[in-house]
């Protein structure tokens, strides 16, 4: 068994087999959170002789993989805080593909109070989380705080015309013991959490309730349709209203990383997990509906509808545009202006497109292969086909 330790915690793994690759997902909109239905990527590393395992389907492996990558043969579709701090302080790992939603987070307050605008706030108290875990990365207050500080500064405000109010909590859910239970795959998890209403994933909500607080950060669509339908709250500011796309970095876009070891030593695992991703992506996209009622298992949308509604315009095919990348510079940027990471890197070369890149050209192959067959007398190769003349 693999250990690992950080400030004095430490981490179990299971001992790396090259015939086995895990994967780990956050509850948020990408590809591999569809395929944990699909199971086109279990398909495609099968033709290689490779297992693919969910994280969590060993008692060997704990929850904190999916959060420092202390487990070489471990692909994390997540969130961009965690991977993000991994790569800054922690180790290697490369980004392989991101998918982006255009989310950037609201300003929430009671909805009886007689709060109508940001400016409304001034004196006032905003919430701000603080995870007492030692471990992860505290990505729920990155993202508060980055929010926060946005909707201040485009209603020509700062912290100074605010109260920022610390709310310690344990954040200790993953070592107790009726959670290390073995899950096949994600959405086990919320047999034992209601995804949808458990406040555990929304600490703030309880003190701005109770008064101790005037306003608190929320992802926009996602939790903020859960929250509203409580009829207890409501948004007076939405980020993702604005046509600035460097608004909306609330830990997304989200990131698909793996070890720098796995690149290194089993590039043919990558690229047969990322012809699957792509494909995924490609179902997604066509069948956005069907799409939506399986991400509502592991999503923190009302229900399957406003699930759709929340993915309809996302492309759900894995990523590494220049505007995915970029909008990961600025979360990073953030993060390091703020003493969320300690260590800077580049964005753009912390990417790894080669991977993404042969799955494509090896899909097109694929699918020459099956047109060509179908229209011609016999099958050819599109590198055949390319060299070519006619006339």
């Amino acid at each position: 068994m693999g250990t690992m330790t950080i400030k004095g915690k430490t981490m179990r793994s299971v001992d790396v087999d090259w015939n086995d690759f895990y994967y780990t997902n956050c509850p948020l909109i990408s590809p591999s959170n569809v395929d944990q239905e699909l199971r086109w990527v279990q398909e495609e590393l099968k033709k290689i002789g490779i297992a693919y395992k969910y994280l969590r389907s060993t008692v060997e492996n704990d929850w904190y993989p999916h959060y420092v990558h202390n487990l070489d043969n471990l692909m994390r579709y997540g969130g961009c805080a965690p991977a993000i701090h991994t790569q800054a302080d922690i180790r290697r790992t490369r980004l392989i593909g991101t998918t982006h939603v255009y989310e950037g987070g609201c300003m929430l307050v009671r909805s009886r109070d007689d709060i109508y605008r940001m400016t409304d706030l001034k004196g006032k108290k905003i919430g701000l989380s603080k995870s007492e875990n030692v471990i992860k990365n505290d990505w729920w207050r990155f993202q508060e705080e980055q929010g926060i500080e946005l909707m201040l500064r485009i209603n020509g405000m700062t912290r100074d015309d605010v109260e920022i109010v610390d709310f310690p909590y344990p954040d200790d859910w993953y070592d107790k013991p009726e959670m290390l239970d073995p899950m096949e795959n994600p959405s086990e998890l919320w047999l034992k959490r209601d995804i949808k209403n458990d406040l555990g994933f929304r600490p703030l909500e309880t003190p701005l309730l109770e008064g101790k607080i005037d306003a608190i950060y929320t992802q926009s669509k996602v939790f903020q349709h859960l929250q509203e339908q409580t009829s207890k709250v409501k948004a007076i500011e939405n980020l993702a209203n604005y046509p600035d796309w460097t608004l909306q970095g609330a830990n997304v876009p989200a990131t698909m990383t793996v070890s720098d070891v796995a690149c290194e030593k089993h590039p043919e695992i990558i690229v047969a997990m990322m012809k699957a991703m792509i494909k995924v992506g490609r179902w997604s996209n066509e069948h956005k509906h069907a799409a939506a009622v399986i991400l509502n298992k592991g999503t923190y949308y009302f229900d399957a509808e406003d699930t759709y509604r929340g993915i309809k315009d996302v492309d759900l095919v894995p990523s590494l545009s220049p505007y995915n990348l970029e909008a990961l510079q600025i979360n990073k940027d953030f993060m390091l202006s703020h003493g969320y990471i300690e260590n800077d890197f580049d964005v753009f070369e912390w990417a790894a497109p080669e991977f993404l890149e042969q799955a494509a050209k090896e899909l097109l192959e694929e699918e020459w292969k099956i047109r060509s067959k179908a229209r011609l007398p016999e099958a050819t190769s599109l590198e055949d086909t390319m060299k070519g003349r006619i006339g």
